[in-house]
């Protein structure tokens, strides 16, 4: 454990950019949906009617929680947020242990630092000390956040807490899927399926017995029940579960080599497939399986979406206080319900289509691209390579997400159109997505080096805006920045060619900036 406390001060040095940003998402989150619920149920006739509403929708169960939080105004806040929240917090700890842990053996670097004085469990021990410290600020946001908007102090430390513990929980095993596969983006994938077994075994036993809820780390933290029972005893659970998962991991580091993992990547084939042939093939390659999971996910959050469409009619009419967070308010309620879902759907397009473009400046700097660009390929095609996986990946998740909301909606009202309806609905958000990708081309192409920072800060810009513009009373011209502002709000609105036009030919000139940037400058700086 030699030198574990010097590289946990370098791993907060490298974080001191990237981490608040997470801490801040999920703390915005509890503190938005705390405000809000607060100002719409401010009376026990309201939460009432609430608890009537819900309590038959199983679409609303499996998407948010057991009922029984619906007891209090803050119950029914940790309804609402905790699973989504929880979701954020998993992602900020998954990235914080794979960066510093296999990503580190990828790259080479953690040779480097294994060659001075630091024991063989230092670095991992540092990561792990550094997502419990991540952790812990989460805790004390939350319960800051819960108790200074007027919330029982005792529930709001609870909320923090069951936070905290699915974190935990996820980065111990980070830790252990970094011990067995040799690649980052097989850790990632791993434990990304694991976050999303863990939302789908919640929302099963929320809609069922609730037996199948106790096998979900987002379970564990939605029944400690704060504000409406303020149980602590659940906790065990996570602590008992990462105790073991951090025994594990260190067992399993002193069982392989280092650099690699436990189960050996499959050795590739002797001569590339026909199918490779150019450099679009091989970004399409590269970036195929990141492409479906997203599409799947798209397609599971449109069904679930789409499951809440036909009683968003009656939700509102027993809460009229909803109408004025709709697009349209209450004159067309179902036609507005849709709108909103769409131009959330395109907001998570557009994160993906960040994701796909920084895929290729990872190529760069990994120097993986130079023996790319060594051949005939040059740089214009290397980046229309991965630009078309991003391009079209991005249209692909909007239909992936009509298509789910759609053939739900249309088998719950008997009107197979709809599933083409809702297709076509999310395209017309297409232009807004590939302007968002072409800004995170134009940062690789000129300042490469925080053009992740860039993507993410235009994607959280273009969230604000859509989400929250009314709450934070941001002023018109801030509102005009987002392209999704430009972008009509179909079906509830009609759709115009020409702001779809002027953002698409907006978005090929901010590509083809970037294009130039790329041409004049060294790769891999």
């Amino acid at each position: 454990m030699t030198g574990t406390r010097d590289l946990l001060r370098f791993m907060l040095r490298r974080e001191r950019a990237a981490l608040p940003w997470w801490l801040l998402g999920a703390t915005l989150l509890v503190l938005v949906q705390s405000a809000q619920s607060q100002n719409l149920y401010d009376s026990p006739e309201a939460l009432e009617r609430l608890r009537r509403t819900i309590g038959g929708n199983t679409a609303v169960i499996a998407m948010s929680g057991p009922t029984r939080l619906l007891g209090s105004i803050g119950g029914e806040i940790v309804f609402e947020i905790f699973a989504f929240a929880a979701v954020v917090v998993s992602l900020m700890t998954m990235f914080l242990v794979g960066r510093h842990t296999r990503a580190e053996e990828e790259t080479g670097r953690a040779e480097l630092i294994r060659s001075g004085r630091v024991g063989r469990q230092a670095p991992l021990a540092a990561a792990l000390a550094l997502t419990g410290l991540a952790n812990l600020a989460v805790a004390m946001l939350i319960f800051a956040v819960a108790a200074g908007t007027g919330l029982p102090l005792g529930g709001s430390l609870l909320f923090g807490v069951a936070m905290a513990a699915v974190g935990v929980t996820v980065a111990a095993a980070t830790a252990v899927a970094a011990q067995v596969f040799e690649s980052v983006r097989a850790v990632y994938g791993a434990v990304g399926l694991a976050i999303g077994a863990a939302y789908v075994l919640r929302a099963a036993g929320d809609v069922g017995s609730g037996a199948l809820s106790w096998a979900s780390p987002i379970g564990w933290g939605q029944r400690t029940f704060p504000y409406t029972g303020d149980r602590w005893w659940p906790l065990l659970l996570p602590l008992g579960a990462s105790a073991l998962l951090v025994a594990l991991a260190v067992a399993l580091s002193r069982r392989r080599d280092f650099g690699a993992g436990l189960v050996a990547p499959r050795p590739g084939r002797a001569r590339a497939a026909r199918s490779l042939r150019n450099a679009t093939a091989l970004a399409w390659r590269l970036q195929r399986a990141s492409l479906a999971g997203w599409a799947a996910g798209m397609a599971l959050l449109g069904v679930a979406y789409g499951s809440v469409a036909e009683s968003i009619e009656q939700y509102v009419k027993d809460n009229p206080e909803i109408a004025k967070f709709l697009p349209g308010g209450a004159a067309d309620v179902v036609d507005a319900y849709l709108a909103l879902t769409v131009s959330l759907s395109a907001l998570i397009a557009a994160a993906y289509g960040v994701t796909s473009v920084l895929r290729l400046r990872a190529e760069e700097t990994s120097g993986r691209a130079e023996p790319v660009l060594a051949t005939a390929t040059g740089r214009l095609s290397w980046l229309a390579g991965h630009l078309s996986v991003a391009l079209t990946g991005g249209a692909l998740l909007l239909v992936a997400f009509g298509l789910g909301e759609g053939t739900t909606y249309a088998i719950i009202v008997s009107d197979a159109g709809q599933a083409p309806r809702l297709a076509g609905v999310a395209l017309a958000y297409v232009p807004a997505v590939w302007l968002v990708i072409a800004v995170v081309v134009l940062a690789v192409g000129w300042t490469p080096r925080p053009a992740a920072a860039v993507g993410w800060t235009a994607v959280g810009y273009c969230t604000v805006v859509a989400l929250f513009a009314e709450s934070f009373d941001l002023p018109g011209w801030a509102q005009k920045a987002s392209p999704f502002v430009h972008t009509p709000q179909v079906p509830l609105a009609d759709l115009g060619p020409a702001p779809l036009i002027t953002i698409a030919l907006v978005a090929a000139a901010t590509i083809g900036a970037g294009h130039l940037g790329l041409r004049r400058r060294d790769v891999g700086y």
